[in-house]
Parts: structure tokens; C-alpha cells; sequence
């Protein structure tokens, strides 16, 4: 078996402070505690050799394997089928939704022999602080301890273990419905060993799990033709935020390749500013209220204490507590997957210069009025403070939505979403009656409109490009209609999705824009990126174009994988590239599935 499994070959569990990813071969090859943002504690899908793993998993050299969710949760149920037996591997992690963070951090895993007879192995190989930590192991009666200098480990259950060094294996034989279970629970350097484990308890808590997720997902309000996959975004974009302040993180992971062996390789576990606006709009479509206003609460403390770097009012990225500090490092012991080295942690790209998140800033907080999240007097303060600043600032080269290393450039994308800002500015302080500084806004928004179709426009294309001064096609761009920079069905907005549909557009998947014609400062390529299909799908809603739009959203699902999760690309043969999963996929999906059911609704008689 390849020592790396495919990026796609995972489920994902977490508990609301931070996630782990489980295989459909029964290993969980990477979890970071005690945030999503946290070093590695398993990181073998980074090192195969040196990361660490939790493997527990039947030994038999015959068999298949299936890998699932328990219906409408965030419980995997790992499957494996051979002449003996089937077994299974239940895993989760307790849900934590208080508002206080804890250091505290549970794998729960359950397995049991559905019919026959089973072997079930075990392997505990933790490697704490991205495995530059070294630790001790403490073995005593149906406990592990794993001490380290910043952090233990508890290994506690009923399958028999043993020390392999400063590591524990084992292994346990089941029978006709016999069932074991271990828990592996990560806590500060001094934290107590968890009570001792029983099956009554774990299955308890299993139960409680899944009822907690399902009636979670009740609460959505979507009755549209893809439920099953929409709920599993939702699920996903729930599990990706951090409770305690309403964050959510771009992805679980860092350091999975955007081309194999390249060195395109981030780290995504922080809360974009774009990505985070861009979902309350997703999460307030399906109903879920609460989680949208936890997001805009945490993005008006980010607008009041005006931290960028600069002088900028807003940074683009933070970590899930607001801190702007997320220096990039790489970890130059990791062999990166598949050999897709260096392995960044942390990122550097904090600190540029993306003009368009203050568009983006600004549509979530006039979505957000709907659940009437205006932050007060001071709040709108802050705000038009932000709106103030940007009309003397709006009209400079940036580094722009992708975060290119190549210089900065007249990005059309970041001057729509000034005009955005500025156009949502006027709309709240007309809706609320605010003080504001409407003749100088109108003129900023105003002036961004003319000189975007003055210079972003290119003859030869018959549309909107990626910067001005140049002809590359720039998928971002497929935003406009949404926040209403254009409207959706008018002539150059049409012939803009025909050169695109040319240009970027590939048997439905869609690039974001070739980095050969428009180099962005890095080797290699890319594969097609799962945000900018779902994006055009929605555009092609818009445009009216509902046969093409239904049949690049249902091909599109073709490419999930096989528990619906969506990494950030997908690759030249079909396979899912970049870290997984990601949030902005999944958001987008939401967006798209319900333009397009609305779209189709119009159509009824």
C-alpha cells in the first residue's frame, strides 16, 4: 500500500476546537491539539516515517473497505469486509460548545466484529509539537501515558496494549457483535488522567454525539434538491469553527500540495476574513442564525481594534482568537506528502495587501443586519471609521484575492469589492439613519466603477480581466454579479462568462486563472479549484443559464469524495489536491445549491 493514502481518503471528526482527519484504512494520520491552529500531534500525512499515527485497524492481508458517516453527523463508521468477519471503527470526538477554550481533547474509537471474527491491531504513535518534542511513556493497567514537555497524553481502554519503545501497539480478537473501545485524550503538561473508561460510558457518548449533530441539522431551514450534500457542508463548516469565538478555519490541514511534489504547500488552519464573511450568507440561507452572528460579532472586534499590519485597518488572516500574529516557518525535518516539500506552519501571506476584504468585510455585516447585528452606536463607528479610511485608500496595487507572490498588481477583483463596500456602506447608513460621510463614499464607489470597466475591461476578450494592463481571465471575477457590481444577465457580463467558459473552464471544472500567463512568483501548476466551479455555477444561475448550471453542479458531485468532503482542487486525473477539507469549497457549494434550487423553482408553473 502507497505510503501516503490519497488526500481524499478521509473522513473528518472534530469537536468544535479542532479536528482530526481518520482513514478510510482506520488511521488517523493528522489531529493538532489543543486549537485547529496548534502543532501536530499525528502528522504522518506530512511524514510517513516521522509524524506519527493512531492506527487501529484490522490486521487481515484480504479484505474491502468502506468508510461513511453516521447519517446527519460527524461520526465516521470505517468498515472493513473480508471471508472471517466484518468489523468496523466508530470514531469521534466529544463535542465542546461552550465559549471557554480548553486544552482538553479527545479520539474516541470504537470497534466491533458485526458478524464472524475480527482481529482489530493497534498502534499508538503520537509525535508532539509537529514531532520535534520528545516523550515518555508511563504503561500501567489499561492506561498510556504519554508525557512530553508541553503537553500529555492519556491512552485508556479494553484492548490489551503494550510498550514498543516509548510507544504503545496491541491488538484484540472480536466475535458476533463483541465490541472494544480506547480513547486518546490530549491535555495540557499537567492535566489529569481522564476517569477510568467503561463501554457503558463510551457508548453513551457516541449516542450523545450523533443526537447532538442531528439536531443541529434539523434546524436548517433547506428543503431544495441536494439536501444530503448541503447538510454535509454545513456539517463540515460547523466543524471547521472554533466555538469559543465563532472563527472558522480555512481547512484541518497544512502543508497538503496544490501539485504534487510542488512547493504550493499553506498552512490553512486560520479564519480568513474573506472566507469567514463570505459564509454568513451561506449559513443564513439554511437558517443557522446563531452561527452567522457568533461570525460578525468576532469580525466587529476585528474592525474596532484596527490591527493590520501597515496601517491597514483590517489584517487578512488571523488566528481563531483574533491574534494577527502568524509567522510562517517550515518544518525542514517533514518530507512534506509525498514528498511535496517545504512544509510550511504558520503564513506569511498575513501580511499582504488584499483590498478586496473590506467588500467582503462589509457584505457580511449588511447580510448580518438580518439578525440584527448592528454592534450599536460604537460599532457603527468603527465601521464607517473603515469606510472613511478606505476612500482615501481604495486606488492601489495589491497582492489580491489569491495572495500571490509575484508583486502586487490593479486587481479587478479587489476594486469590485471596494465598490462593494462603499455600495453596502450607503445602503446601511440610509437603512439605519447613521452619521455617515455619504457624498464622499459615493464619490469613491462611483469612481471605482468607471475606472474598472475603463481599464479592467479588454477588447480582445469581450471581458472583465484579472488586473489591468493585461488579458488574463481571473475566476473571482464570477462574484461580481452576486454583490451586484454587474448585472448578472447583461451583455458584458455575458460575453465575460463566454471567455471564461473558453479560457478557464475545463470538462465543467473551472481554474482560477493561469499562472503561466500571469505568473504569480511560484514554481509549478495547479489543479482546477473547487471554490471557482461552484462559484460558476452560481454565476450561470444568474445568467439564466439553468442546463448548464445543473449539470456543472451535479458533475461537480461526482468529484466529492466518497464521504462528500472537498479538498481545494482538484487534479489532472480527478484527484483531490490542497488541504482538505476546505471551508470555502463548501461554502461556495451552499451558495450555489441555492441559487440554482431558486433559479429552478422560478422555472415551475
Amino acid at each position: 500500500m502507497d505510503r501516503y493514502p490519497p488526500i481524499a481518503d478521509h473522513g473528518l471528526i472534530g469537536d468544535l476546537q479542532t479536528a482530526a482527519l481518520v482513514s478510510s484504512r482506520g488511521v488517523i494520520n493528522w489531529f493538532a491539539a489543543p486549537r485547529f491552529d496548534s502543532p501536530s500531534v499525528f502528522a504522518s500525512l506530512l511524514d510517513h516515517d516521522g509524524g506519527g499515527y493512531f492506527r487501529l485497524a484490522p490486521d487481515h492481508p484480504e479484505g474491502s473497505w468502506r468508510q461513511l458517516y453516521y447519517p446527519d453527523s460527524a461520526v465516521v463508521v470505517t468498515r472493513f469486509m473480508s471471508p472471517d468477519g466484518v468489523g468496523e471503527i466508530i470514531d469521534h470526538m466529544p463535542v465542546l460548545t461552550g465559549a471557554t477554550p480548553t486544552d482538553r481533547h479527545s479520539l474516541v474509537r470504537v470497534v466491533r466484529s458485526v458478524r464472524g471474527t475480527v482481529h482489530f491491531g493497534l498502534e499508538c504513535r503520537p509525535r508532539f509539537d509537529y514531532a520535534r518534542a520528545g516523550h515518555e511513556l508511563e504503561l500501567a493497567s489499561g492506561t498510556a501515558t504519554f508525557r512530553s514537555p508541553g503537553a500529555t497524553a492519556y491512552l485508556q481502554g479494553n484492548i490489551p496494549f503494550e510498550r514498543d519503545g516509548q510507544d504503545v501497539r496491541g491488538g484484540i480478537t472480536l466475535t458476533n457483535g463483541e465490541q472494544a473501545a480506547v480513547v486518546f485524550t490530549m491535555c495540557g503538561p499537567d492535566g489529569e488522567a481522564p476517569p477510568p473508561l467503561t463501554i457503558e460510558g463510551v457508548t453513551e457518548g457516541l449516542w450523545n454525539n450523533v443526537d447532538f449533530w442531528q439536531k443541529w441539522v434539523r434546524t436548517s431551514n433547506y428543503r431544495g434538491r441536494w439536501t444530503e450534500m448541503v447538510h454535509r457542508s454545513a456539517i463540515t463548516l460547523k466543524l471547521l469553527t472554533y466555538a469559543p469565538t465563532g472563527a472558522p478555519v480555512a481547512a484541518a490541514t497544512m502543508g497538503l500540495p496544490e501539485q504534487i511534489g510542488g512547493e504550493r504547500n499553506w498552512d490553512y488552519r486560520y479564519t480568513w476574513v474573506r472566507d469567514g464573511s463570505l459564509s454568513v450568507r451561506a449559513l443564513l440561507d439554511l437558517g443557522f442564525v446563531e452561527e452567522a452572528t457568533h461570525f460578525t460579532r468576532w469580525l466587529g472586534d476585528r474592525l474596532r481594534e484596527r490591527e493590520g499590519p501597515d496601517d491597514e485597518p483590517l489584517q487578512i488572516m488571523y488566528r481563531v482568537d483574533g491574534d494577527p500574529h502568524l509567522t510562517e516557518e517550515i518544518l525542514e525535518h517533514f518530507e512534506g506528502y509525498r514528498g511535496s516539500y517545504p512544509v510550511r506552519a504558520g503564513n506569511g501571506a498575513s501580511g499582504q495587501l488584499q483590498l478586496d476584504i473590506y467588500g467582503e468585510a462589509l457584505y457580511a455585516l449588511a447580510e448580518g443586519r438580518a439578525v440584527r447585528e448592528q454592534g450599536g452606536y460604537q460599532g457603527w463607528k468603527a465601521l464607517a471609521g473603515i469606510l472613511d479610511w478606505l476612500a482615501d485608500s481604495w486606488d492601489r496595487p495589491d497582492e489580491g484575492i489569491w495572495e500571490t507572490r509575484g508583486g502586487r498588481k490593479d486587481f479587478t477583483y479587489s476594486r469590485i469589492m471596494c465598490w462593494a463596500a462603499f455600495d453596502r456602506g450607503l445602503k446601511l447608513a440610509m437603512e439605519y439613519s447613521r452619521p455617515a460621510d455619504t457624498v464622499r463614499w459615493t464619490k469613491a464607489r462611483d469612481a471605482i466603477l468607471e475606472q474598472v470597466m475603463a481599464r479592467g475591461w479588454n477588447e480582445k476578450h469581450q471581458a472583465l480581466v484579472q488586473h489591468y494592463d493585461s488579458d488574463v481571465l481571473d475566476a473571482s471575477l464570477l462574484l461580481a454579479p452576486r454583490v451586484g457590481f454587474v448585472a448578472a444577465r447583461s451583455p458584458g457580463w455575458l460575453t465575460t462568462l463566454d471567455a471564461m467558459e473558453r479560457v478557464l473552464v475545463s470538462d465543467s471544472l473551472v481554474y482560477r486563472y493561469d499562472p503561466q500567463a500571469s505568473p504569480d512568483g511560484l514554481r509549478g501548476s495547479e489543479g482546477t479549484f473547487n471554490l471557482c466551479t461552484f462559484l460558476y455555477v452560481d454565476a450561470l444561475a444568474r445568467a439564466g443559464r439553468l442546463p448548464q448550471a445543473r449539470y456543472t453542479f451535479e458533475k461537480m458531485q461526482t468529484y466529492a469524495n466518497h464521504v462528500g468532503l472537498f479538498a481545494e482542487e482538484i487534479g489532472p486525473s480527478g484527484e483531490q489536491l490542497g488541504n482538505f477539507p476546505q471551508a470555502f469549497t463548501h461554502l461556495s457549494l451552499i451558495m450555489a445549491a441555492t441559487t440554482l434550487d431558486e433559479a429552478l423553482d422560478r422555472l415551475r408553473p
